[in-house]
């Protein structure tokens, strides 16, 4: 069926041979903590750690952000299995919990079982993801995966057998890592990797666009830049480093002062973190000089009547200015309002997350190792 959707590619116009994957966006963890009156507990068992997926020992990179609400439906095995996953630009594993796993956070979750599926086989090999809150463990193996119309054979990926707790309050089963093979726990191949290795898709790159406020709308364009969700020109930034999706980052500044990043750094364009994540000094200064107030968690509240008087930010990567206005940078629940500026300790490291995508369609370019960024439509 396979060697027909490549032929078929050939056949019709390549800008048509790619496949797009509807993203929802569901409750984050925190509102639905918040809602069973949770929230105050959970966050000081599990203390926010968004730097812990980019400096840790283990093997695959995994999440205990709150805030992260963007996932697609992708399947495993013939028949297919269903799953919600976060597609991740911040690992490059794909990891679903599987039957074999008796944490909470499985039990609340679909499994993936193997003795259901015909294609299945073990790797005999396992595998460990360490993250802020604890770990999963669990053992790779080799299936079918389908990402929208696209089957990808033989992909490797990690069905869980422990989960840390954290994972139980998350919409989505698990994660499909979309950064460099390097990064790959066991040396496992990402699943976009073998879709450029097996021709099924039409370019080396894919896409991403975040919706605002709406649950629909969202995508993930595997090989194909899609001109109806920005506006303008792309921007395309090489890469500083082949690993996550690295660039240079200039300077962060507000009224034309440099409040963050001074004489430069490093930024991650990361779907997989939902804000945007610096050095602790650089944003808390980032915060005061928006007029927000951080408390012993450090979440930056500020008076939700406040946001249309609220500054621009100005991110400069590789001398392009994007900027970023305070109705972008809020966001409002049931206790009031927050900046999306989260502290990522003493790292000098930056994650541009969903706060930012959100405003800037991205695109992923592997055959030239560049991200492209322009206005979000």
């Amino acid at each position: 069926m396979m060697k027909w959707a490549v032929v078929l590619c050939a056949l019709v116009a390549l800008s048509e041979c790619n496949t797009k994957i509807s993203l929802i966006k569901g409750k984050t963890a925190r509102e639905t903590l918040m809602e069973k009156g949770l929230w105050e507990e959970t966050r000081l068992k599990f203390p926010y750690n968004p730097m812990a997926k980019f400096y840790q020992t283990g093997d695959e990179a995994m999440t205990n952000d709150a805030d992260l609400s963007y996932y697609g439906v992708i399947s495993i095995g013939t028949p297919p299995q269903s799953f919600n996953v976060i597609f991740d630009t911040g690992s490059s594993n794909l990891w679903v919990p599987s039957v074999y796993c008796s944490s909470q956070a499985c039990q609340n979750h679909a499994e993936f079982n193997p003795a259901q599926s015909s294609t299945f086989s073990w790797a005999n090999k396992p595998v460990s993801i360490q993250y802020g809150t604890g770990s999963m463990t669990g053992q790779l193996a080799y299936d079918t995966v389908s990402v929208g119309g696209i089957s990808v054979t033989q992909q490797i990926f990690g069905a869980s057998q422990t989960e840390a707790p954290f994972m139980a309050n998350m919409v989505a089963d698990g994660i499909l890592g979309l950064a460099f093979p390097n990064l790959a726990a066991s040396g496992a191949t990402p699943v976009f990797d073998n879709m450029m290795t097996q021709g099924l898709v039409s370019q080396n790159l894919f896409s991403v666009y975040l919706s605002g406020n709406s649950a629909e709308g969202s995508v993930v364009s595997f090989g194909n830049i899609e001109s109806n969700y920005y506006t303008g020109q792309i921007t395309w930034i090489p890469l500083s480093s082949e690993t996550y999706w690295q660039i240079n980052m200039d300077s962060v500044t507000i009224n034309g002062n440099t409040v963050a990043c001074n004489g430069g750094c490093q930024a991650i364009i990361d779907t997989g973190t939902s804000l945007i994540v610096g050095p602790t000094t650089d944003i808390s200064n980032m915060n005061s000089w928006v007029g927000a107030t951080t408390d012993q968690y450090g979440d930056a509240a500020v008076n939700c009547n406040n946001i249309p008087n609220m500054p621009d930010v100005t991110f400069t990567l590789n001398g392009n200015a994007f900027t970023i206005s305070a109705s972008a940078y809020t966001s409002q629940n049931s206790n009031g309002c927050m900046t999306g500026f989260g502290n990522g300790g003493t790292q000098q490291l930056w994650i541009l997350g969903d706060v930012f995508i959100r405003q800037y369609y991205a695109i992923f370019d592997r055959q030239n190792n560049n991200v492209g960024l322009a206005q979000a439509a």
